[in-house]
């Protein structure tokens, strides 16, 4: 069974734009994308929109919904009152590049920023061996697939641009964690990095990004608060105070 909706869809680039009101039928069991695809064969045919895998799985269709955002692909049709207009927008937190399509490789510049791992020098690639409570512990920091939601959501970018500069964001939050946690990995000052180069004092944890994230991570709880919480431990441990005090009255560097 089908149904006529309304869709008022952002059109336009970086310097100027405006919402366009269109009806188009929507099938039963079909979901966000569905439609626009629709709308871009039926009435708008430049209308541009990036998607891929219309699987929930690479990420590549993110945009707002009504304000929220979300993957066009995993948001059905029927969650939407049959009288209401959706607003669809492209992400807030990022330059349009046209239509539905923004700009977001502010996220891969902070990828670049984050030091790989650093695996040991007397291991031999396929030679790694850790225990399962180790693999378990950041498993589902490995679930990201990189949809962004969480970056165009957290409110310290999303509202201050001034921000991007010396803020990495949620995603790469859960990239740092992942690594710090790994038994294996040599780089022990991730964590001290995160906190004096990445922002992670910037994040007052809202719980905004963990609320969008489709793949249902955990961001704030098991990521972000246990690593800022081992910052505070390295920085106000009191024997470390203790030492340094020492060290200082007795003139060692």
């Amino acid at each position: 069974m089908s149904r006529k909706v309304k869709l008022r869809i952002w059109r336009g680039d970086a310097k100027e734009g405006k919402l366009e009101d269109v009806s188009v039928e929507a099938n039963e069991g079909e979901v966000v994308l569905d439609v626009i695809h629709r709308v871009q064969g039926t009435q708008i045919p430049d209308l541009a929109v990036r998607w891929n895998c219309k699987a929930g799985k690479c990420g590549s269709c993110s945009m707002e919904i009504n304000g929220k955002p979300r993957l066009a692909c995993m948001t059905r049709m029927n969650t939407f009152a049959e009288d209401e207009t959706i607003t669809v927008t492209p992400l807030r937190a990022f330059p349009v590049i046209r239509d539905l399509v923004t700009d977001v490789s502010y996220n891969y510049r902070k990828a670049m920023e984050v030091p790989s791992f650093d695996a040991p020098e007397d291991l031999k690639p396929g030679e790694y061996r850790m225990a399962q409570v180790d693999v378990e512990r950041s498993q589902e920091f490995r679930k990201c697939i990189e949809c962004f939601l969480c970056q165009d959501t957290c409110h310290v970018i999303r509202d201050h641009e001034e921000n991007k500069k010396s803020f990495a964001g949620p995603r790469f939050f859960i990239r740092i964690a992942e690594l710090d946690m790994h038994p294996l990995d040599r780089l022990r000052n991730r964590k001290q990095k995160a906190q004096e180069e990445h922002g992670l004092g910037m994040c007052n944890i809202t719980k905004c990004c963990t609320e969008v994230c489709p793949e249902h991570i955990k961001i704030t709880d098991n990521a972000i608060i246990p690593m800022k919480e081992r910052v505070v431990d390295v920085k106000y441990d009191p024997i470390r105070w203790l030492g340094s005090k020492i060290r200082k009255r007795e003139g060692i560097a």
